[in-house]
């Protein structure tokens, strides 16, 4: 294939995961039509820095509004190249469509001009764009995430790349043409499709900035390749191998939290539950029965069967096979399959039934499995729930199921993640606060509320109206 501007590209396809079927067909950007992007860009950039903020947000509000009128047919192109049941697939869209008003209030809050008056004249804080930020964007919430990056990017004045997940290619589309539905202005947001060929182009180019989401080994590479480039800010929104500590409560409504956790989006969130800590007693025993006769009864099918199901496919073979691959290893340690990772009827190979093993008392790998898989581990008392918690070198998401406040007061206190939640799932999570973690989950630089922070730089400034060196002091020290 040529691209418009006469680069070879290689031909591009997204599938859907329940089907097989084609949902879009295109062009991959080759090398040169990535540079190519990001010097449109580049020059896109100063016009787009110096208009005025509230005409920048004038046009995010726009774009909500083209969200709210395409709400329907995104959501199904979101269910379509995911896999996902529409029921999520319209939450995904209403978080698209909320994220720009809390934006626009975050960037007002902590990236707004200030002004203190001072014994010479002024001290003014402002705040720039850093220029031209690249957006990669993962599969799973293929709207969302990246829509997370774009928007408080683009309020605060930066210029945009964006290459969507090569298995969401349609919905990335999308998102740039209800952009400039909008209004924006031509070059100031470009989308770049392809794989892993698009993606180093990117990253390889003369950007300011990299946001992205996605694993935490990509997430690895990209600090050492960035390492030599500090000009570029990284904001990484990384994996998690989450603890859920399930200690006392109703154990049925504990264990709808548990399954709610580790297997909403087929397990396919960083945020979901990958480790169950639970107390080697009565109470523990009933509550992993309990998940696995859940486990039982979950509805798993296409995104659009009626009546809905819970969860859909894995969004790819391989992804389904990198997740068999994960749970053989595990079982080769001695984990015991209280409920296997299987394949379900004659459906395609990427749809599963989640997987529940007991991994009490063995060394298994401190990995993230991107599937419906959930490790439960059994320990003697609560200080030991909260060292088998940490045991980890992630850090995103964290939490615990217990009526005993005291107990949410030591796990608080003590736990490593960035979000933390009591007697709720672990993937819940709000666009008005931040969102990040530490260790390979991140570095440190949180998104959602806090995405504010990485569009911008900030540039103290004290001014006066008169010259204010202090020439009588000044000639003390001279030489006569």
């Amino acid at each position: 294939m040529i691209s418009p501007n006469g680069a070879k590209s290689a031909a591009l396809q997204s599938t859907d995961p329940a089907t097989g079927d084609v949902v879009w067909k295109g062009a991959a950007a080759a090398p040169q039509a990535v540079v190519r992007a990001v010097e449109a860009a580049r020059q896109a950039f100063p016009a787009w820095a110096a208009t005025s903020q509230s005409e920048r947000a004038a046009i995010a509000r726009a774009y909500k509004a083209e969200l709210e009128n395409r709400a329907d047919a995104l959501a199904a192109l979101i269910s379509r190249e995911t896999g996902k049941p529409l029921w999520e697939s319209r939450s995904e869209v209403g978080a698209m469509i909320g994220k720009v008003e809390l934006s626009i209030k975050a960037q007002a809050e902590r990236a707004a001009e200030k002004r203190s008056a001072t014994s010479f004249g002024e001290a003014v804080l402002r705040h720039h764009p850093h220029g031209v930020m690249a957006v990669l964007g993962p599969y799973n919430f293929p709207g969302h995430l990246p829509n997370g990056h774009i928007v408080p990017a683009l309020l605060a004045g930066n210029s945009v790349v964006f290459k969507p997940s090569e298995l969401t290619p349609a919905v990335g589309e999308a998102m740039a043409e209800a952009w400039h539905a909008a209004g924006l202005p031509q070059g100031v947001l470009t989308v770049v499709q392809g794989a892993r060929e698009t993606g180093a182009a990117l990253i390889g180019a003369d950007i300011d900035g990299l946001l992205f989401t996605g694993s935490a080994a990509t997430g690895a590479s990209f600090r050492r390749l960035f390492a030599d480039r500090p000009k570029v800010i990284l904001a990484l929104e990384l994996g998690g191998n989450n603890p859920l500590v399930a200690w006392d409560g109703d154990v049925d409504e504990a264990a709808g939290l548990v399954v709610q956790s580790a297997y909403v989006t087929s397990g396919q969130r960083c945020s979901c539950a990958r480790r169950l800590i639970v107390p080697d007693n009565e109470f523990g025993a009933a509550l992993v029965e309990a998940i696995a006769t859940l486990r039982d009864r979950l509805r798993i099918g296409a995104w659009d069967d009626d009546p809905a199901p819970f969860m859909g496919p894995l969004v790819s073979r391989e992804a389904a096979m990198a997740a068999r691959r994960q749970v053989e290893q595990l079982l080769a340690s001695g984990a015991r399959p209280i409920r296997p990772l299987e394949r379900i009827g004659n459906r395609r190979e990427t749809f599963v039934a989640p997987a529940l093993l007991d991994v009490t008392g063995l060394a298994v790998p401190d990995e993230e499995i991107f599937a419906p898989v959930l490790q439960v581990l059994r320990v003697p008392d609560f200080d030991a729930a909260i060292a088998a918690a940490n045991d980890t070198r992630f850090g995103l998401a964290a939490g615990l199921v217990s009526q005993d406040r005291a107990l949410w007061q030591r796990f608080l206190a003590r736990i490593r993640a960035g979000v933390v939640n009591l007697n709720r799932p672990t993937t819940g999570a709000s666009g008005a606060m931040p969102f990040g973690g530490l260790g390979d989950s991140g570095n440190h630089r949180p998104s959602a509320y806090y995405a504010a922070d990485y569009c911008a730089f900030p540039i103290a400034s004290f001014e006066s109206d008169r010259l204010a060196g202090d020439l009588a002091s000044l000639r003390d020290m001279l030489h006569p």
